[in-house]
């Protein structure tokens, strides 16, 4: 029996129950509970399919915080239009206004893997949602279910360390029905591929994020990786550089790490002593720092040969956000390591897609890589954040921030100070070399006939041996006498 929510004038939810009278209640059991932005709503409420380009519906994302008691949604984005080449048939809109057989996975997927890297830590793309005509109903669920699973694996290829106990494994998906305004909510554990729809407690609220606790921090990087393929194929480089990252965000997520200046127990409220701490936002400094293994444990080193290596050095900001119920100190130090975890992975990807696909050059190079930019959104306090290449300009930023999270963003809400380049502090370059073995050597003019740089150790080495026989002979005369 699935779970309706209406969305009303007044912006607020009135729970209603498909095949069933009002008054029978003791079957509906609610499961996880989502706390919502009102701004949510307002969103959601101007969507309609189909829209303006024809589309038989409309996709989007949800963005906001797990923990373990329930989620908090802050945001939500529709899917942009996909560029294409022609226009749609006349026959193909007609069965696409009847079946959601056209539904862009593909694009829904990719979208949210570009929202996913602007998202600070602390926050995550939780679910998706799904604007349909009536008639299409009964589709819906099936189509964001597929949704909901392509897109966490299409995210989930570039992590870095892998899920822990304690992480939320449940993604929400809504379908609204343009004609009702009905909201069908339900879950779905995305670790298991058989897991069945699970009815979900949505609700609205005012300020949801607006006293939340923000960690910056800024760290400096200077990583070398070994390149054990640099002359093969772009995807083989690309898993060396993966497997060099995976060790670095290891180091970083057992490093010990400082809110103002002092490391707390993992149950402490970062939050504890402060008054009003509801409703003003603080701001914490952290630091995170790392160590060597101690040289009486026992090393797992191994010697590989490599033909060359990869320099990741250079300044980069990180921030973060908790949810203001009695935040603690262990989930503090896991979403800004997370950050730099994945802002760093993020950079790294991008040199990938840019550069080496287009073809990997054998020799030296260093490169740029984008800075990060932090932008404030209209009605939610946490910043989100793009990111700038050496040769775009804040407009590019703010279209691409269009383009992406459906909102308009003005040049001066656009925050490029964090990663400036300085006298002090440089922006973050990734450089590739060969090892002196791996630099092309010079062929012989003619094949039967060697250098003359080659004749010379030849003759060195003929006379280094006549030498040592001479020195053989004179010894066993001396010993013989």
């Amino acid at each position: 029996m699935p779970i309706c929510l209406q969305l009303i004038h007044s912006h607020s939810i009135q729970v209603t129950h498909q095949g069933s009278s009002w008054n029978n209640h003791s079957s509906v059991r609610m499961g996880r509970g989502y706390i919502v932005e009102n701004m949510v709503e307002k969103y959601l409420s101007n969507l309609q399919a189909p829209d303006s380009t024809g589309a038989s519906c409309v996709t989007g994302l949800f963005i906001g915080q797990s923990t373990s008691q329930r989620d908090f949604v802050v945001l939500a984005v529709k899917t942009p239009q996909r560029n294409t080449d022609g226009q749609r048939s006349s026959s193909i809109s007609r069965r696409a206004w009847t079946s959601l057989d056209q539904l862009d996975v593909e694009w829904v997927t990719e979208h949210a893997r570009q929202v996913s890297r602007m998202l600070p830590g602390g926050l995550s793309v939780l679910g998706v949602f799904l604007v349909t005509l009536p008639e299409l109903s009964k589709e819906a669920q099936n189509a964001l279910r597929e949704l909901i699973f392509a897109v966490d694996k299409h995210i989930s290829k570039g992590r870095l360390l892998s899920l822990t106990k304690e992480d939320v494994t449940e993604k929400v998906t809504l379908h609204i029905c343009t004609k009702t305004r009905k909201a069908v909510c339900r879950t779905f554990d995305i670790q298991d591929p058989k897991s069945s729809a699970k009815p979900a407690d949505w609700k609205y609220q005012l300020g949801v994020c607006t006293s939340w606790p923000a960690l910056t921090c800024s760290v400096g990087l200077d990583l070398l990786i070994p390149m054990l393929e640099m002359h093969v194929l772009p995807q083989d480089m690309e898993k060396c550089i993966k497997e060099g990252l995976q060790v670095w965000a290891k180091q970083i997520e057992v490093g010990l790490c400082l809110i103002n200046g002092k490391t707390l127990s993992d149950e402490t409220e970062i939050v504890a002593g402060q008054k009003n701490a509801k409703a003003v936002q603080q701001t914490f400094q952290v630091q995170i720092l790392t160590e060597h293994p101690m040289s009486t444990e026992r090393s797992t080193a191994s010697v590989k040969i490599c033909s060359g290596f990869l320099i990741l050095k250079g300044m980069v900001h990180c921030r973060a956000y908790l949810q203001n119920n009695k935040p603690r100190f262990k989930h503090a130090a896991e979403v800004i390591k997370r950050d730099l975890i994945n802002t760093v992975s993020s950079r790294v990807e991008m040199f990938l897609e840019d550069n080496l696909m287009e073809g990997v050059d054998k020799g030296s190079v260093e490169q740029v890589l984008p800075r990060r930019v932090f932008v404030s959104l209209p009605g939610t306090t946490p910043c989100l954040c793009d990111y700038m290449f050496p040769d775009e300009c804040l407009s590019d930023v703010s279209d691409r921030l269009k383009e992406m999270l459906d909102c308009v963003i003005p040049d001066e809400s656009i925050d490029i100070s964090q990663e400036a380049i300085t006298a002090g502090h440089t922006g973050l370059k990734l450089k590739t070399t060969p090892t002196v073995d791996t630099l092309p050597v010079k062929p012989f003019d003619h094949p039967n006939k060697a250098p003359d740089s080659l004749k010379n150790d030849y003759v060195g080495v003929a006379v280094a041996a006549a030498i040592v026989l001479l020195a053989t002979g004179i010894s066993l005369l001396y010993l013989s006498i």
